[in-house]
């Protein structure tokens, strides 16, 4: 199941700058990082959130926390990271306005980070943590909290035949996090190996419990007053 695209309108009618531009931004790094692998092989245990070089403080230290969320191992990492962000980030970046939705998106991969990193120092330390999807994971949640009868428009395959429904958002978000709880266990019994960070995942979703903090006042008085965002 990929989301594509919300198909409601904005109540609030502007238009989503920091969703493109956190996706022109995710694009343009990985560009850079295409040219900068080339020339320093260790690019990924500088700029990403590597457990053992954080807590030793060399590395990029407590800034990979930043830096790692905009870092991508490959095209389909990317991809599959930007447009979710763009089926959900849209509407939440119109419920809370510009400013707001950037320092909610930035927070809530710090804060997937930061329970990322205290899980893998105990289960793989010198894994690299990198990728958008903990502050994907944030926006998903808080437009869970926002829209939960949202339409998204997605893609979902059935007997190996694409077909496009517009399913309500409490369905594709739940799905969607409902696959990281048990691959989460694992890597921490040490079944699991470290290629995804479910535990980033996890991280983020939990960001949607201080979406409210972040909604702009008229959103946050039609929320309180029990009437849609």
């Amino acid at each position: 199941m990929i989301p594509l695209n919300d198909t409601e309108p904005n109540r609030y009618g502007g238009f989503p700058f920091v969703t493109i531009g956190l996706i022109a931004v995710n694009m343009m790094a990985f560009l850079l990082e295409l040219i900068w692998v080339d020339i320093d092989p260790n690019f990924f245990y500088k700029f990403g959130s590597t457990p053992a070089i954080v807590m030793a403080g060399t590395g990029a230290t407590a800034l990979a926390t930043v830096t790692q969320m905009f870092l991508h191992t490959g095209f389909l990492h990317l991809i599959f990271n930007m447009i979710p962000l763009w089926a959900f980030g849209r509407r939440v970046e119109d419920a809370c306005g510009p400013l707001r939705f950037l320092l909610y998106y930035l927070l809530c991969g710090v804060g997937a980070d930061i329970l990322s990193t205290v899980v893998r120092i105990w289960v793989d330390p010198n894994i690299p943590g990198i990728g958008a999807s903990g502050a994907l994971f944030g926006v998903m949640s808080a437009y869970l909290v926002l829209f939960p009868e949202g339409r998204i428009r997605t893609v979902v395959l059935i007997l190996g035949v694409p077909i496009w429904p517009r399913l309500r958002a409490i369905w594709v978000v739940l799905y969607s996090f409902g696959i990281q709880i048990i691959p989460a266990y694992l890597t921490i019994v040490g079944i699991n190996e470290q290629k995804i960070n479910y535990w980033a995942h996890i991280g983020g979703f939990l960001g949607g419990l201080f979406i409210h903090f972040f909604l702009r006042p008229e959103a946050f008085a039609r929320y309180m007053s029990d009437v849609g965002v």
